[in-house]
């Protein structure tokens, strides 16, 4: 299962569970949520690991796209160089380089925003995830304390109203 599937399945944990009549509240399975957080601590890291592949990735292509504009730079010079003694046609292969070498700069600025704004969203997305996920689970954490509160009151209210009555019973 991928980390949306999880929270899915935490929801429909949640979803399900019993309602404590009056309040609003339910009573969860502890280990069956345990037991889907787990999982999703497990996964999460995956993500984290597919979001650094892309970064890399971004980082090979930048690479890959500078050593083309490294060789097309060096073939316009080596080209450049054969033809300086014709004036016209070094005019004319200036130019070219330089439409080369621009162009080159261009994709390679193009490339590296796309990889960047790419990697970018997919992290955004993974942010996205963790905080909902951490956020939901700070509900949950949330609903069980006060459930225990609720518990610990309802249980000291009924040994202190019936201790005075078994006292009064015992005289």
């Amino acid at each position: 299962m991928d980390v949306f599937e999880l929270l899915d399945e935490l929801e429909d944990i949640i979803e399900k569970g019993a309602s404590v009549p009056f309040s609003g509240r339910c009573i969860l399975e502890r280990d069956e949520l345990l037991d889907v957080l787990q999982e999703l601590k497990l996964k999460l890291p995956e993500d984290l690991k597919q979001a650094k592949w892309i970064k890399e990735e971004r980082q090979r292509i930048l690479q890959e796209a500078q050593a083309e504009a490294d060789e097309l730079v060096s073939s316009v010079q080596k080209k450049a160089v054969s033809m300086v003694d014709e004036n016209e046609i070094t005019k004319q292969a200036v130019i070219r380089g330089k439409q080369i070498i621009e162009r080159s700069t261009n994709e390679a600025i193009e490339i590296a925003d796309s990889a960047y704004n790419y990697s970018d969203n997919l992290l955004e997305t993974v942010e996205k995830v963790v905080l909902g996920a951490m956020k939901e689970m700070e509900q949950c954490v949330a609903i069980v304390r006060n459930n225990r509160s609720n518990l610990r009151d309802t249980h000291d209210q009924q040994f202190s109203t019936e201790a005075p009555e078994q006292e009064a019973a015992a005289e």
